[in-house]
């Protein structure tokens, strides 16, 4: 969002000094500005977006002879002294007018108007989509790239890493795109431009291009002691990464060991890439396994490997893409983390309690983009599963046992495939990830967790409750009843009852006598229960009544699986107060009202 902001200010008749106040109100870094001196202000760049609040003419013949190029312009937005219209003026993509046009349009409830063709054709914004992303893009000027991809001419999208804004584009494909992973599928015969994603420098490429460069590089540096001439150190550090064919711009990390924290060239280096560089103990670096040790290094510093092990530390683990380099006074390697290597990979994915539209944005992302998803099928709805992309293997692993799902996945990621483990609420909560996780570590595989909603959180909104109740209960239990698998002995549920909290009770409800005993040992017969069965599937049924009665509504509704027990006075509670809306309770955004 822009940091400063010029509201110009016509007149306050009818609404526009109502609008004008709503302005400032919102944003915080907002001022008038007189009409008569916007001009001035333009040429200091004292501000980063004008927001007139006036008619659109007066705007532009204000401006007209103050603007330049869409690189260096300002945002400027124009509204109606009613609020009804807000349009984006200049600089809608790289300045940014179109965001705060459409932001501005949620404040008034006004509507938005934007004439990029980018954004009427709903296409990707070319200009702007790397800042989206924290991408580097190859050049400035891209207008005739843009001409021929808003024309809808073939286009091909090379994707040799991923990110967050990789994982966007495959999801959010214009119809001329066609995703490559190899620039030797790129045909000039074909396409009429490509688009590339990656760290890496391509030659030679014989169309019309626009390269972002993503920030994914980790570097490893080792330096003689002081080693100099410091200029010289650097352009060679740099063209090693050229000769190598990787980007300076993608770099987002340099490291090095502890004893090279004062090393004039790196801190030049590093400001050159304008990154704050980080350091490891020797002791840190000499447990990594790296291919080029070296006992000269060992001997010096206790590890033998510096580039290459801080480059991988770093990294997290990861892959080096570029074993050590060495120079006359100094060691260079690169590594890049395995979440941003296109290679095999396991996405456990909490689909929430039921309802599909419940998953998380990423986790239907995933589920879109994946070439096996496996998903309980007993717990999780099928319907979630009818988003994956054609081509795709679809999976129950209801009948399956444990060895049979990680043989299934691990094949699909030898072959360098994507994979959803979809697992029901959150995979943290009984979500029997553990041994497959184990598994999965012993062969070496890379998976990561994407959190869902659990049905203690739907649940409570389900019983449309607050589950922490100020002076009454501000603790939330997650348990489960001992039934053959045993509870640890401090875990017994009339232990944990003691505090009569919220308690949330899992897997429990073929033992609910059992149950509704031990929670009498310590809360009043008369505290609310809700037996809450398959949350928010289409089957969802909520009883409630009070802990004495507990064993007779879950048994006289013939409930078993799927069934999670709420227990405590927070269920459809209204009173007890918080501060936190208190008109004299003071915090950051809000002074107390005298």
């Amino acid at each position: 969002m822009h940091k400063r902001i010029a509201i110009v200010q016509i007149n306050k008749q009818g609404n526009n000094g109502g609008v004008v106040d709503t302005l400032l109100r919102e944003f915080s870094t907002a001022e008038i500005v007189d009409l008569h001196d916007v001009a001035r202000h333009f040429q200091s760049t004292a501000y980063d977006a004008y927001i007139f609040v006036s008619a659109l003419g007066i705007c532009v013949r204000t401006i007209a002879h103050l603007i330049d190029d869409k690189h260096s312009d300002p945002a400027v937005v124009c509204v109606d002294g009613m609020g009804k219209h807000v349009v984006s003026v200049v600089s809608g993509h790289v300045g940014g007018a179109n965001e705060l046009t459409k932001t501005i349009a949620h404040i008034l409830g006004a509507d938005p108007v934007i004439t990029t063709l980018s954004d009427c054709q709903s296409t990707w914004a070319l200009d702007t989509i790397g800042e989206r992303f924290g991408w580097i893009m190859s050049k400035i000027s891209i207008n005739k790239e843009i001409a021929l991809f808003v024309k809808g001419e073939p286009t091909a999208l090379l994707l040799d890493i991923k990110d967050e804004g990789t994982e966007w584009m495959e999801s959010n494909l214009p119809n001329n795109i066609t995703v490559l992973y190899d620039i030797n599928e790129v045909d000039a015969e074909k396409y009429k431009l490509l688009i590339i994603v990656s760290p890496f420098l391509y030659d030679n490429v014989n169309i019309p291009c626009i390269q972002y460069f993503p920030k994914v590089i980790n570097l490893g540096v080792g330096l003689a002691r002081m080693a100099s001439p410091t200029d010289e150190v650097c352009k060679q550090l740099l063209d090693c990464l050229k000769i190598n064919r990787i980007s300076c711009k993608s770099v987002c990390s340099v490291s090095s060991v502890v004893e090279k924290k004062k090393e004039p060239a790196l801190a030049d280096f590093c400001q050159m890439l304008s990154i704050i560089p980080s350091f490891f103990l020797s002791e840190e670096l000499a447990e990594v396994e790296v291919p080029t040790p070296s006992d000269t290094v060992k001997k010096y510093l206790g590890t033998a490997s510096v580039s290459e092990a801080a480059a991988l530390l770093q990294s997290k683990g990861g892959q080096l893409i570029l074993s050590k380099q060495k120079g006359t006074n100094w060691t260079l390697a690169a590594a890049v983390s395995h979440e941003h290597l296109r290679e095999g990979h396991i996405e456990f994915v909490g689909a929430g309690p039921g309802d599909p539209d419940l998953i998380s944005v990423r986790g239907r992302r995933l589920l879109e983009t994946a070439d096996l998803i496996l998903y309980a099928g007993s717990l999780v709805p099928e319907e979630l599963t009818h988003c994956a992309k054609d081509g795709a293997v679809v999976r129950s692993s209801a009948s399956m046992a444990l060895e049979q799902q990680v043989e299934l996945m691990a094949d699909y990621h030898r072959r360098g495939k994507q994979i959803v483990r979809l697992h029901t609420g959150d995979p943290c909560l009984y979500g029997a990830i553990q041994e497959q996780m184990a598994l999965l570590d012993k062969l070496g595989m890379h998976y990561h967790i994407t959190p869902g909603i659990s049905a203690f959180q739907a649940a409570a909104a389900e019983l449309k409750s607050q589950f922490t109740i100020p002076r009454k209960t501000q603790t939330i239990i997650l348990t489960r009843g001992e039934g053959r698998t045993p509870m640890p002995p401090l875990e017994q549920l009339h232990l944990l009852a003691r505090s009569r909290s919220t308690m949330c009770i899992y897997l429990s409800a073929d033992i609910v006598e059992k149950v509704e005993q031990e929670l009498l040992m310590e809360y009043p017969s008369d505290t609310p229960v809700a037996v809450c069965y398959r949350l928010t599937w289409k089957e969802q049924q909520i009883f409630k009544g009070e802990l004495k009665d507990l064993s007779s509504i879950v048994r006289s509704n013939n409930l078993t699986l799927d069934t999670l027990i709420v227990v405590g006075e927070a269920i459809g509670n209204r009173e007890g107060l918080s501060e936190l809306y208190s008109s004299h309770f003071t915090h950051l955004y809000r002074k107390a009202i005298e």
